[in-house]
């Protein structure tokens, strides 16, 4: 199991998750081989459970992901049970994925210390601060080891809010959607979130204004340096 000195963010060491989508499995392999730490997007990916057993046995630091829509609930289930045999180091479920499925892939995650994330996402808006509380809540019921919160930003203000879920006890990871998302991105880590997202390939976003890894990294680096 991995430590928190290993997974947290630190002003010291940002942790930068690639997300890993639309690309061939040979592709995907070879990213894997060189990343540090990376999103497995099953959704987004042709995988069979033999290749997606080789991804996460070649790199012990991946969360498996697989977001409804072109799976159903069964056959999403049995690639994130596989995933976390293989060893995943996260294991990621929606909070409104029925109570069952959270439990029996929860529980699965637990007995091979893969550490839990539980996600809310809200692709049009970012909810008022009571809402926002009230979801946290409902995702602690489920004793994650880490909450994800990841809403699309209209305004300043929704970046002041969603930053202002990090002033908590909980890990947490925020993400702000969109172009004016693009700032949460990058200061989310700085200020407590415990990684931020990137895209792998300048055209392979998998959320609205996922930067680039590497202009996501230089920007960071540019605050550290302040």
């Amino acid at each position: 199991m991995k430590s928190n000195e290993d997974v947290c963010c630190t002003q010291k060491r940002i942790m930068i998750c690639s997300a890993l989508a639309n690309i061939p499995f040979t592709a995907c392999l070879q990213a894997v081989k060189t990343l540090n730490f990376a999103e497995i997007r099953i959704d987004l990916l042709d995988l069979s459970e033999a290749e997606l057993t080789t991804l996460f046995s070649t790199n012990s630091n991946l969360i498996a992901t697989c977001r409804p829509g072109k799976y159903n609930d069964d056959e999403r289930k049995v690639f994130l049970l596989r995933s976390i045999d293989a060893g995943a180091a996260y294991v990621d479920v929606e909070v409104e994925t029925g109570d069952a499925f959270k439990q029996e892939v929860l529980a699965a995650a637990k007995a091979k210390y893969c550490q839990t994330i539980i996600s809310y996402h809200d692709f049009e808006k970012t909810p008022p601060r009571a809402e926002l509380d009230h979801i946290v809540t409902w995702c602690s019921e489920f004793k994650p080891d880490v909450i994800k919160i990841a809403c699309m930003i209209n305004s300043a203000r929704d970046n002041a809010r969603l930053i202002g879920l990090l002033d908590t006890d909980k890990r947490m990871l925020v993400v702000g959607m969109g172009e004016q998302g693009k700032i949460t991105r990058v200061v989310a880590p700085l200020l407590g979130s415990i990684c931020t997202f990137a895209s792998y390939a300048t055209d392979k976003a998998t959320a609205p204004g996922q930067l680039f890894k590497d202009d996501l990294e230089s920007r960071i680096t540019d605050l550290q340096q302040l």
